[in-house]
């Protein structure tokens, strides 16, 4: 059975990003192990950067050892955690083993050193006072010492697994075929408050095929938003030039009050809605508009909403423009529209790091984010996706990109839910016309 810190996520967090981003491995755990020195040092011989970790009944205590165990003396960093605070006192140069007290020589380092046996650490009042700590820390008995190899959050390894994930999604998704062959392109359509990242979305995508950073869809930080169009973005793959089989449809951000009518939305799901048509929040399009798509096919119709918001700020929504998407919502639901949840920027989360990336919905600040979402609007947890857009970095992440396809891979897959889902006389009746414009083209 593998060992689980005693460290909570949020302490982890701090004491990684204190001391440079590190991936903390647990090596030795006393309460499992033994509370022996001989023990620990045997576990934790020459593994690189090292931390021992003290488990106190109000605050953890330790030391870092930027070259970790070894056989000659080095300074080594003792810290106190305390909530999210992080202390720290330079002391040595020591052979780090003299951390341990030695009962049989009776050797240790003067100001700080642990009785593992005890259960204990004796910190003098100097040390207790760089670390912020009251004197009467002094001795302190811990509940558990932990040692951990502390790593980069990416090693080498690590990154040539990424770049794999990275390129088996990209096949993946240029030779997605929509359900049944009914439509030539599933259509997305991005709907959120104003600022929540749906432009940004759209680039990121665009960015990921192409290979490189765009930012053809405008994004901004204005009050009222910058996208007051309707428009619809073909993806194309590197410089092929072939669009591949979706597209993301942008829209006006909603507000409370003004921002994307509530009309023209259902005018966008029925294929209504002309390309680049400017959008006015008093005023819905009509079918007196000169653009307006009379005729509309299935193929010019919404087969998947994404609700888009800013994780940062999900749960500071006006209660209006919560009961305005909730309204929206049950049209969906009513219409039979699927549609899922897209949170942005998910990197702007305090504590969150690169390297959480990789894992990040079980990261404790998005949890609560995904239980905000889950609580305030009803979407069930498995329709909720993360990603982190690309704002203003100049060359792209694989880790980013590798988040940014897996939540298209699965907006796609709820795409051809909603298209198995329809009536089988419109899917014959699509499907004859799909047939006639394959005849066309040949």
């Amino acid at each position: 059975m593998a060992m689980r810190t005693r460290l909570t996520w949020l302490q982890e967090k701090c004491l990684q990003n204190y001391f440079g981003g590190k991936r903390l491995c647990l090596l030795y755990k006393a309460s499992v192990q033994k509370f022996c020195e001989q023990d620990l040092l045997g576990k934790c011989w020459n593994h690189g950067p090292t931390m021992v970790v003290l488990n106190g009944e109000n605050c953890v205590v330790g030391a870092y050892l930027r070259e970790g165990f070894q056989k000659r003396e080095t300074y080594i960093t003792l810290f106190a955690l305390r909530e999210t605070e992080v202390s720290e006192c330079l002391i040595g140069p020591h052979l780090p083993a003299l951390l341990f007290y030695d009962a049989e020589t009776s050797d240790c380092i003067p100001g700080f050193h642990i009785v593992l046996n005890e259960k204990k650490v004796t910190i003098s009042s100097e040390i207790c006072k760089k670390l912020g700590l009251p004197p009467q820390h002094s001795p302190m008995f811990i509940q558990d010492c932990e040692t951990f190899r502390c790593e980069e959050l990416l090693d080498e390894r690590m990154t040539r697994d990424i770049a794999v994930i990275q390129n088996n999604l990209l096949q993946a998704l240029r030779t997605y075929t929509p359900y049944g062959d009914l439509v030539p392109q599933a259509r997305i359509l991005l709907l959120g408050p104003t600022g929540a990242g749906k432009s940004s979305f759209v680039n990121s995508v665009k960015s990921v095929f192409r290979g490189s950073i765009t930012h053809q869809a405008l994004v901004g930080c204005d009050i009222d938003g910058v996208s007051d169009k309707y428009r619809t973005y073909p993806i194309t793959y590197r410089d092929d030039g072939h669009p591949l089989p979706f597209v993301l449809c942008d829209s006006m951000g909603l507000n409370q009050k003004a921002g994307l009518h509530v009309d023209d939305i259902d005018s966008i799901l029925k294929g209504h809605t002309p390309d680049r048509y400017q959008f006015n929040s008093m005023k819905p399009i009509t079918p007196n508009h000169p653009n307006y798509i009379h005729d509309s096919l299935l193929k010019d119709t919404i087969h998947c909403v994404v609700f888009v918001f800013d994780v940062s700020s999900i749960e500071h929504l006006s209660y209006g423009l919560v009961a305005k998407i909730k309204r929206i919502r049950r049209a969906l639901i009513k219409s039979g529209i699927l549609h899922v949840v897209l949170l942005t920027h998910v990197d702007s989360l305090d504590l969150i790091t690169k390297g959480d990336l990789i894992d990040i919905c079980s990261c404790e600040p998005v949890k609560l984010k995904l239980e905000a979402v889950h609580r305030d609007f009803g979407f069930a947890f498995s329709d909720i996706l993360v990603v982190s857009n690309y704002v203003s970095e100049w060359y792209l992440d694989p880790v980013k990109d590798v988040l940014i396809l897996l939540a298209l891979k699965q907006i796609l897959y709820t795409v051809n839910d909603f298209l198995e889902d329809l009536p089988l006389n419109k899917q014959v009746s699509e499907e004859k016309y799909s047939n006639v414009c394959r005849k066309k083209r040949k």
